[in-house]
């Protein structure tokens, strides 16, 4: 899906990918320098050692498929006069994930907004903290608009919705997770989030359902997804103080839990009134 958004009279498109918001750092260049001289102002800034370093540790963090070894072989190059790099080289040779090269009506180069943050500080500092204004701005709409869907699917479910059977909790509600899945390294945070409200990862869904399309997340329920957002806000924080993956694990699968029985509560309650 693609929105975009207005920073000081510039149109800058937001596409969002698996859960993940990708901002085109050609309009971002085409803000500062115009069209013409965006493509080498980009190729100028991935050739940098600093942004080689940034944007191969991140994905060293959230790509398990990211190639280390050739991500060392740009390293050592970088500074060099012949040292020559390009979003698309960078991508194909090191299969990173957190820069995107699309062609057609939305085309440019894409990177994920941890990345384009980055650029933009590079680029034009200035410009940045607008862009993070209206980039906020553009995702407190996005939760407005998910807060309104779930509470017309309350008010649709007043029609034809049963009390949940013990058989529907049981699916509805994310079981304890057993000790072998808490001592489980997971290799990204979505995939430690998954597992706590869905009792699995993205791989091991996506295998028990072969026939299915989209992910996982794309056939949660409305109250998985107010779940799992509220889990991405308390994961960030339970980073920040420097809790191991295991602990978090286990403090978000309690909380999916906890939050899940509230939601089927308010659900079965309102049900019963109606009555």
């Amino acid at each position: 899906m693609n929105e975009k958004i207005i920073v000081q009279g510039s149109p800058i498109t937001i596409l969002s990918k698996d859960y993940n918001d990708y901002i085109c750092i050609t309009d971002l260049a085409n803000a500062k320098e115009g069209e013409a001289r965006a493509a080498d102002i980009i190729k100028n800034w991935i050739r940098n050692r600093g942004t080689l370093e940034f944007i191969g540790t991140w994905e060293q963090m959230y790509n398990p498929d990211f190639k280390v070894v050739e991500f060392d072989h740009f390293k050592i190059n970088a500074g060099l006069p012949s040292f020559v790099l390009s979003p698309g080289l960078w991508i194909k040779r090191t299969n990173a994930i957190g820069i995107l090269v699309k062609s057609g009506r939305y085309g440019g180069t894409y990177a994920h907004k941890d990345i384009a943050f980055e650029f933009c500080s590079a680029i034009n500092p200035l410009f940045k903290l607008f862009l993070i204004k209206e980039f906020q701005r553009l995702k407190d709409e996005e939760n407005d608009r998910l807060k309104l869907s779930w509470n017309l699917q309350r008010t649709l479910s007043k029609i034809n919705y049963r009390i949940h059977t013990d058989a529907i909790k049981l699916y509805l509600i994310p079981l304890e997770l057993p000790q072998i899945k808490i001592n489980f390294t997971y290799a990204t945070e979505a995939d430690l989030l998954n597992t706590a409200l869905f009792g699995m990862t993205a791989k091991e869904w996506r295998k028990e359902n072969p026939d299915l399309k989209g992910n996982i997340r794309d056939h949660a329920t409305i109250e998985q997804l107010v779940v799992l957002s509220n889990m991405e806000s308390i994961n960030a924080m339970l980073i920040q103080q420097e809790l191991s993956q295991k602990k978090r694990l286990i403090q978000l699968n309690s909380m999916a839990i906890t939050q899940m029985k509230s939601l089927i509560s308010i659900n079965n309650i309102n049900k019963k009134l109606e009555n």
